[in-house]
């Protein structure tokens, strides 16, 4: 009686406590299922070119509750946030955000660049290949060629069988094809000169759709053909330097770099176009055409998620103009997030509140003017590119003997000839060292490695870190500089980019809305991490050349 009591407890204690525990999670298990992807109606990605993190912090009591802080608010902020490569420049930054990885891995490696399998320069997007659409010029000839993987963007057009949209869209050229991928639906950028429209390549269509060219007509671009004043009282924007100072450039027919602008081409309505890149306008004239984009494509609006790609380009005309402690770059961001707050009541409407994600965060960063560091007592400088020159060509011809030795410049990389070196009979890593030497002698150099460098080892820190991320063995060069922390190679007025320095890999890192968890991390992230945060988000395959690794942390 013993063994049948205890059978009998132990029967009833396995059918009181497990097998309603085993149905309930049977009927979980959907639930489960359903936290395997996210699937909002439509993803946003938008970068603001040249945004250091510190405006966002420098600038949040200007701005409103729509834009940036209901982005910082309901959303996840990545403090931390950083370029894991350089150089930090606007197509290798654009690239790598999409992709998910660095130019060592997706080839972008500059704005420009010396292609030495053929002994050309070379632009990242351009493509002979293809026609323009929507212009006279040969502005549209673009196409993504030059990147070698895909991007976040062409695994959503894979997953959903070509059915979901990507429609890309920035002034610059670059800043809409390398998001866009190589298989976006579209992608618009804006041609100024003396026609003022919005353009595209033969490579994604063959005429503008009918809602392009009535906004193209729309007198919308024009209306942006304006003077320029604050947008607010002067005197509060104490968050930046004084107005009038010597460390601002001007634009043409300016004799003052202050507020109100109002130079002859900006006012003259059927003349230079490009002047609106170069105001807040750009930005607000990119808001518009997106906004559009929004309605008359319908994004967003079935259950196959689309996406949205736009980049916010003006910043980087403002800042490499007027600096980033200028009057001119405050106005442009408190109007910058006057439109992001009316991109987002667009969405809330056209898409609904809640059925959308959006990330923020920008292709590089800035560095203060260096003339305006020095008033301050900051080691800042500039580099002497005529006394480098006749210095280095001396060197040459007295080492080997001529300076065909060196074939081209770019990217604060020299591409050597390799042809030369072995018809010298000469090592090419002796020849590499050698340069990194004599260029270490320099006043103006912090430090330099060589090709052969970035082959052997695997660097895991700091600024050799940096740069073998930014070292494509295909495409890159044999001696890398890197000039000390505050000096550049620029004009002595305006902010310029490109360097490993942490004041051009700092920028922001913003997610909110659908499937995205509401809070902060101070923990390190870095820009190749974007790409399979929303891949995971979404339940997708990851880019092609992804190095980068999902933001927990970010995720609901």
């Amino acid at each position: 009686m013993h063994i049948k009591f205890r059978l009998v407890l132990a029967t009833f204690i396995i059918s009181y406590f497990f097998i309603p525990q085993a149905f309930s999670q049977r009927k979980d298990k959907p639930a489960d299922d359903v936290m395997l992807r996210v699937k909002p109606k439509l993803v946003v990605g938008i970068i603001v070119d040249q945004m250091r993190y510190d405006y966002l912090t420098r600038f949040y009591n200007q701005f409103d509750e729509g834009g940036f802080k209901r982005m910082v608010e309901e959303g996840f902020n990545c403090k931390n946030n950083h370029f894991n490569y350089a150089p930090t420049s606007t197509g290798p930054g654009h690239t790598s955000v999409y992709t998910g990885t660095t130019p060592a891995t997706h080839g972008v490696i500059g704005n420009n660049w010396y292609d030495k399998e053929n002994d050309v320069e070379v632009y990242c997007a351009s493509d002979d290949r293809y026609s323009s659409v929507g212009t006279t010029s040969d502005a549209g000839q673009m196409s993504p060629h030059r990147m070698t993987v895909t991007t976040i963007t062409d695994e959503l057009r894979l997953n959903t069988e070509m059915q979901g949209k990507t429609i890309a869209i920035a002034l610059k050229d670059r800043g809409a094809v390398l998001p866009g991928g190589h298989t976006a639906n579209a992608a618009y950028w804006f041609y100024g000169g003396n026609e003022g429209k919005w353009i595209t390549s033969s490579y994604y269509m063959d005429a503008l759709p009918k809602w392009v060219n009535d906004f193209n007509s729309s007198g919308i671009v024009q209306s942006y053909k304006k003077g320029w004043n604050t947008l607010r009282d002067i005197n509060t924007y104490v968050e930046s330097g004084v107005d009038d100072n010597a460390f601002e450039g001007l634009f043409d027919g300016e004799a003052s770099s202050s507020f109100p602008h109002n130079p002859q081409n900006l006012l003259d309505k059927n003349n230079d176009f490009e002047i609106i890149k170069s105001t807040p306008y750009g930005n607000s004239l990119t808001a518009d055409f997106a906004i559009e984009a929004l309605k008359q494509e319908q994004l967003g609006k079935d259950e196959t998620t689309d996406f949205l790609a736009i980049s916010f380009s003006s910043t980087d005309y403002v800042g490499h103009m007027f600096g980033v402690n200028s009057k001119e770059v405050e106005d442009t961001y408190i109007r910058l997030d006057l439109d992001l707050a009316r991109l987002f009541k667009a969405l809330d409407k056209q898409v609904g509140e809640g059925e959308y994600t959006v990330f923020l965060t920008a292709d590089h960063a800035a560095i203060d003017v260096p003339s305006y560091l020095l008033t301050t007592k900051i080691p800042a400088g500039y580099v002497d590119n005529s006394t480098t020159k006749d210095k280095f060509a001396e060197f040459l011809k007295y080492t080997y003997g001529t300076e065909d030795i060196v074939k081209n410049y770019s990217n604060n990389q020299l591409f050597l000839d390799h042809k030369i070196i072995k018809n010298l009979d000469l090592n090419i890593k002796d020849v590499q060292e050698d340069i990194a030497q004599e260029f270490l002698g320099y006043d103006y150099i912090d430090r330099v490695y060589t090709g052969y460098q970035m082959w052997q080892n695997n660097y895991k820190s700091g600024i050799p870190y940096i740069l073998q991320n930014g070292y494509n063995q295909k495409r890159s060069g044999d001696v890398l500089l890197v000039l000390k922390p505050g000096t550049i190679s620029y004009h002595k007025t305006g902010s310029t980019h490109g360097s490993p320095q942490i004041y051009d890999t700092h920028v922001p890192l913003l997610f909110f809305g659908k499937g995205i968890q509401q809070g902060s991390t101070v923990e390190r992230t870095e820009i190749p991490d974007i790409a399979p945060t929303i891949s995971s988000l979404l339940g997708i395959a990851f880019p092609s050349g992804t190095t980068g690794k999902p933001i927990s942390e970010v995720l609901e």
